[in-house]
């Protein structure tokens, strides 16, 4: 009986590491032709930096009633990101009811252009 217990539980082990390896892979970014392992790192920065410039616009609306530039951003301690990541450099473009963050690739690569809005959704192109 106690066999069949441990031979049920080393089954159970296997199929819940087996998931956990296909999500996993799932979540790795996609290697298309000609990127490596710096590009992948450096397209997940930027994404990150944008992210934390969305919650820092956020977080600027919340107390001071608006949107702001990346320098305001900046120099009221909201974020300390600067205004590039080398080969991307990031512009805030704000209206009184929403805001846009872009980060453009300034060499040759994909993604050209990566952004985030007031959706707090971070799209890419090609």
């Amino acid at each position: 009986m106690r066999l069949f217990s441990f031979l049920g539980l080393v089954i159970t082990v296997a199929i819940g590491m087996y998931i956990y390896a296909l999500q996993v892979k799932t979540l790795e970014p996609s290697a298309g032709a000609g990127s490596n392992k710096e590009e992948q790192t450096t397209v997940i920065a930027v994404r990150n930096d944008l992210i934390s410039i969305a919650n820092a616009e956020r977080g600027y609306l919340a107390s001071e009633g608006h949107y702001a530039s990346l320098d305001e951003l900046v120099s009221g301690n909201y974020v300390t990101i600067k205004g590039e990541r080398p080969p991307y450099i990031y512009d805030v473009q704000t209206s009184p009811g929403s805001f846009r963050v872009t980060a453009t690739r300034t060499t040759k690569g994909a993604p050209a252009q990566l952004w985030i809005g007031d959706d707090m959704q971070v799209q890419a192109s090609d």
